[in-house]
């Protein structure tokens, strides 16, 4: 693959390389504070004598807080720049950390993971971070937005790794303080960093050049809101089948008669090759075919690996479905910016993705949700993934539609 910093054209190649490297460090610090409830739920319920729902409802609250305040975080980044929304999320995920350590009673674990964590902390990561990242690269896009996407997965690889041993060494409010200590260390520089605007070729520029300048994206034959509606359902869908395995596969795992330390294999197995299909699939096909065709190859690949997951039984059949889901599901995501960025007003670009990634988080939750509850219908995965399937065929129906609507966007911008 073409490297990014020796085929880009433009100047400030150094301001654009420690903005991307700043991103992806963002992300992959910042996401730590969705696996420390996971790896410390049994630790918190035992302490407090809580049902396991206690820290289930306040997980989800993140997610919930994260998807509502990415719209208010994209309408400021669209507004002021990445500014507030670094230094908000960076010093609410130090602070909600630590603050977690010293917990007590629900209400506080519930304001910590949903206000704190969530609204002000969370939704500084995704949204602003990929829609910011389309400003600064013009050139290779499709790439950069991938780099940054990939510290999701990165971080899946190593935040409940580090959990659990500190978790075992010195508790779990000890971690959660430690882990706040750091994220403040770390995000809080990192966002001196992202507070620089981006280079006005890469934002006004561009826009005011539209007229004149043939190589410039083709914009949807449609309007920005029939745009906006049609990607965020098909954002449910593609999300409410990539949860499924994501929530569940450690169990399904271990209900196929396998040791739980197998399931967790494979879930990191899984989030491993998310990150290499962000980092470079997501470059790749959308440098060269746009960002709503390499979706669709994406979401393909998904859909079809999660009917495989259905019906494989055997452990090595489990680990070779389970890292080609994550070669499909890794690359969606960060693939939503890049069509934002392809068919929609860039100046909207952060509050429009912001509205996709609300759309997005709703489809988890379903889909988490829906493994359960169908599960204790049936007494199995099988039928839940199935299911999934069935979204994912609506979100393919829908982006393929689009797809020909819009046809095939100047690689060049991608």
């Amino acid at each position: 693959m073409t490297d990014i910093f020796t085929t880009l054209r433009q100047p400030d190649v150094r301001r654009r390389s420690i903005v991307l490297v700043a991103s992806l460090l963002f992300m992959l610090v910042g996401t730590g504070s969705i696996y420390f409830i996971v790896v410390a739920l049994k630790q918190i319920s035992a302490e407090f004598a809580w049902p396991r729902a206690v820290p289930s409802i306040a997980y989800a609250l993140q997610y919930g807080g994260a998807g509502i305040g990415g719209i208010f975080m994209g309408w400021l980044l669209d507004r002021r720049g990445m500014s507030i929304p670094a230094f908000v999320g960076a010093s609410m995920i130090g602070l909600g950390a630590i603050a977690t350590s010293f917990v007590q009673s629900q209400w506080e674990l519930f304001f910590i993971y949903g206000v704190m964590l969530g609204f002000f902390g969370r939704s500084s990561l995704f949204t602003p971070l990929m829609a910011n990242i389309t400003r600064w690269f013009e050139y290779n896009r499709s790439l950069a937005v991938g780099v940054v996407g990939s510290g999701q997965g990165l971080a899946g690889l190593m935040w409940p790794q580090v959990f659990h041993y500190l978790i075992a060494a010195v508790g779990w409010r000890q971690t959660a303080l430690i882990y706040g200590l750091f994220a403040l260390g770390t995000m809080l520089p990192l966002a001196m960093i992202l507070r620089q605007r981006p280079p006005a070729s890469g934002t006004a520029g561009a826009r005011r050049t539209a007229e004149t300048q043939d190589d410039l994206p083709v914009r949807a034959p449609l309007s920005p809101r029939s745009v906006q509606i049609l990607l965020s359902a098909a954002s449910i869908g593609c999300c409410v089948a990539m949860s499924l395995p994501l929530a569940h596969i450690v169990s399904h795992v271990g209900d196929l008669g396998y040791n739980p330390a197998r399931g967790a294999e494979v879930l990191s197995v899984m989030l491993g090759c998310s990150a290499l299909a962000s980092f470079f699939g997501v470059g790749f096909l959308g440098g060269r075919y746009g960002g709503l065709r390499a979706i669709l190859v994406f979401s393909s690949t998904q859909a079809a690996l999660l009917l495989a997951l259905a019906f494989v039984n055997s452990l090595p059949t489990v680990y070779l479905a389970a890292a080609l889901f994550g070669l499909g599901y890794g690359g969606i995501l960060p693939c939503y910016p890049v069509i934002v960025r392809e068919l929609l007003p860039e100046y909207e670009a952060g509050r429009r993705t912001g509205l996709i990634l609300l759309c997005a988080g709703g489809g988890m939750a379903l889909g988490s949700w829906l493994g359960g509850y169908v599960f204790d219908l049936t007494g199995g995965y099988r039928i839940a993934f199935l299911i999934g399937v069935g979204f994912n065929i609506a979100n393919l129906a829908i982006l393929g539609g689009l797809s020909l609507r819009t046809g095939r966007l100047r690689p060049a911008y991608a």
